[in-house]
């Protein structure tokens, strides 16, 4: 029969496989065990080549595939969808407004191709396909080096195109986001330019179902502004979404409406 201290290494090397990366703190308080003994859990995983320690914590070996574009558009669609109305409901006629690559954003370009007159930049290749004839919106692309992957524009041209604007609202998507960290993604150059995007916008959304969210499955941070909005589907739960709170982060809880039930919980 498998020891306690078996079984919790066991478990370690699930979470490092899920999340990506382990933190020893994390760990502890999750275990019931010293940090010292955490270490040396991740110290006898290393050595039996389970995991790779970093600063803090460990992660698995194998690193997480990052899904294409295409694989992810049918991901949680009605989710999606929910989080696109209440969204779109957000942007007032006339707005300049700023759009990240992704499904969920696409989804909210899919919203807006009947909405009010307004402006819409954007570095994504889905929300320009949702837009390019749609009555009423004037697209811009922020250009730049095409991602394949991502179907996004990154790198310097996209990043001074955004400097020479400003956006009444930005809406963001994320491969994972934590209170702690902000929103990640696999490549750096993609978190830059979330991150140059919260600077250049008055209002910050980050769109995302609940399955990204406590989720860290790279190793490239974006951190957030201290005032945001965090927007997910009410399959997120209390425990999922408490930390978000606990700093200070709206958060809003949309039904397959896209009416926001936050209040209507619990």
């Amino acid at each position: 029969m498998p020891r306690d201290s078996e079984l919790r290494r066991q478990a370690i090397v699930r979470l490092a496989t899920t999340t990506g990366l382990t933190n020893v703190e994390e760990l502890s308080a999750q275990f019931g065990v010293t940090a010292s003994t955490i270490r040396r859990d991740l110290a006898q995983l290393e050595g039996a080549g389970a995991l790779a320690r970093t600063y803090g914590g460990a992660m698995a070996l194998v690193a997480h595939p990052e899904a294409s574009l295409r694989q992810r558009v049918g991901e949680e669609f009605e989710a999606k969808r929910s989080i696109a109305r209440w969204a779109a409901r957000r942007i007032g006629a006339g707005e300049t407004v700023l759009l990240d690559a992704g499904t969920t954003t696409g989804a909210l370009a899919h919203e807006l191709r009947h909405g009010p007159a307004l402006t819409v930049v954007t570095a994504g290749m889905t929300a320009l396909q949702e837009l390019a004839s749609a009555d009423g919106v004037t697209v811009e692309c922020l250009g730049g080096h095409l991602r394949p992957r991502s179907q996004s524009f990154i790198g310097p041209l996209a990043e001074t195109a955004l400097e020479r604007r400003t956006f009444d609202r930005v809406f963001l998507g994320a491969d994972g986001v934590t209170a702690e960290d902000g929103i990640c993604e696999a490549d750096i150059r993609q978190t830059r330019l979330k991150e140059l995007m919260t600077r250049r916008s008055d209002r910050v959304y980050l769109l995302v179902h609940a399955t990204k969210i406590g989720r860290r499955p790279f190793h490239a941070w974006a951190p957030m502004p201290p005032k945001w909005t965090l927007v997910t589907d009410d399959s997120a739960t209390d425990a999922d979404l408490d930390p978000f709170r606990a700093k200070g982060i709206d958060v809003v809880v949309t039904d397959e409406n896209g009416d926001d039930i936050s209040g209507r919980r619990g």
